[in-house]
């Protein structure tokens, strides 16, 4: 996915791209015993690009995996990296992970005073840049923004642990995002992460979601995970066919 230097770029490309939605694996619900496998299971499955959850246990109430891991994922090389940072100052750690081999890289406006320079500086490292709002956080943090952001991710549980409940009244928000990008003729592409499975992401989908971020319903569903993958993507197109 490259990214576009100009709304006439943004406008062609999404002229050019037809209206699909991505399945992003969370590795945070996979069996950390098993990560290679884990990984592997969804490539079979067509999954082009897995998330990667990054918790300091300060801006969130979690620990989770750190840079180590994330080089070993990228060792792997099957597949892209979506590293979504949920820690306090990220823009210490931009370098670092892009480094270790992040493809996109997301940070939160409610963890940093100084989002467009994160922003920017992850896009002068080549990758692409992701903003995300947690819910009680409204879309105005991140609209001003919207033309250097390449994701914009926004939470539909509190972040901080997996397996939680879908937020409904985010939907506005997403579709609020949606419009914007392409009133504004952007190439953004709003994702969506928390409670995802295939009761909800038909909603998220249908009010502009184009990225859904799924860990339990991936990896806990008591399916295999092809069928879970195929379950969510199924849920997903019937949301499509609803999109205004």
């Amino acid at each position: 996915m490259s990214r576009p230097r100009t709304l006439a770029d943004a406008a062609a490309n999404r002229a050019a791209a037809p209206d699909t939605v991505e399945i992003l694996p969370s590795i945070l619900s996979a069996d950390f015993a098993h990560l290679a496998d884990a990984i592997d299971a969804v490539r079979t499955a067509g999954i082009r690009t897995v998330q990667v959850d990054v918790m300091d246990g300060v801006f969130v109430p979690n620990i989770s995996v750190g840079l180590p891991v994330v080089a070993a994922l990228k060792a792997l090389g099957t597949v892209r990296l979506d590293v979504h940072l949920m820690i306090t100052a990220p823009e210490r750690y931009i370098d670092a992970f892009v480094d270790a081999g992040a493809d996109v890289l997301t940070v939160h406006a409610e963890a940093t005073p100084h989002l467009h320079r994160a922003l920017e500086a992850i896009r002068a490292r080549g990758v692409l840049a992701g903003a995300a709002i947690n819910p009680a956080t409204p879309t105005a943090a991140i609209e001003d923004v919207l033309e250097i952001v390449d994701v914009a991710l926004v939470m539909t549980v509190n972040p901080g642990f997996g397996g939680q409940r879908f937020i409904r009244l985010c939907l506005p928000k997403i579709a609020r995002l949606h419009g914007l990008a392409r009133e504004r003729g952007l190439a953004t592409v709003v994702q969506v992460d928390g409670g995802i499975d295939a009761t909800t992401i038909g909603v998220a989908v249908a009010a502009g979601a184009r990225q859904c971020v799924a860990g339990s319903a991936v990896y806990s569903a008591g399916l295999p995970v092809a069928e879970a993958v195929a379950r969510l993507r199924r849920a997903a197109a019937a949301g499509l066919d609803h999109a205004t």
